[in-house]
């Protein structure tokens, strides 16, 4: 199991490598997304440990800090990057996969009052757009696409792109490259900030 370093490093590497506004290893180490996902750790650790008031109680200082409710519950991957933050709300029984970005107010809600799997489930290197609603136990599919302010109550398959009230496939993709979601930044803007944080 990888250690705790291995862990900031990533994610770290992750955010300058997927946020073109990130210009140094200082900026990036300030995102509040990165500190709700870092605490989400130790919130999951002590939870799963049976020390689930204490999890509670420090889920809620992070998100007084950082904007971001996560459950202590919710099981989440390696390199997942939440940008900007404000407003995410991740549930109980949530899953999210390894490589996932999503953006500010995010919602991983649950539509069932019993104690069941009852949240998304989000597989590895799918993207979530700010404002997007995601409801009950779904899968969004590796690689997919939830659009900003889609409302999405229905499993997304793989590489899809989703939008819209309730979301709907999108027929014809766009031929123009997604600026805003970091996909396609300079090599060299990369490499030069990369430089900063060991091997990113």
């Amino acid at each position: 199991m990888p250690g705790i370093l291995t862990y900031l490093r990533e994610d770290v590497c992750t955010a300058l490598k997927k946020d073109p506004a990130a210009q140094s290893l200082l900026a990036v180490v300030t995102y509040p997304g990165l500190h709700a996902v870092w605490m989400h750790r130790i919130e999951h650790a002590l939870w799963s440990r049976g020390y689930q008031v204490l999890a509670r109680i420090i889920s809620h200082v992070t998100r007084l800090l950082t904007g971001v409710e996560i459950h202590p519950a919710a099981n989440i991957g390696r390199r997942v990057f939440i940008d900007h933050g404000m407003g995410v709300v991740i549930g109980e029984t949530a899953d999210i996969a390894d490589d996932v970005h999503m953006y500010h107010g995010v919602t991983l809600g649950g539509n069932d009052s019993r104690p069941v799997k009852r949240h998304p489930t989000v597989e590895e290197g799918a993207v979530l757009g700010a404002n997007a609603t995601l409801v009950g136990d779904i899968t969004i599919g590796e690689e997919a696409t939830v659009g900003a302010g889609a409302v999405v109550v229905d499993s997304v398959p793989a590489g899809v792109t989703v939008t819209g009230n309730p979301a709907t496939p999108v027929e014809d993709e766009p031929a123009e490259p997604d600026h805003d979601s970091g996909a396609q930044v300079d090599p060299s803007v990369t490499a030069s900030r990369s430089i900063e944080f060991l091997s990113c």
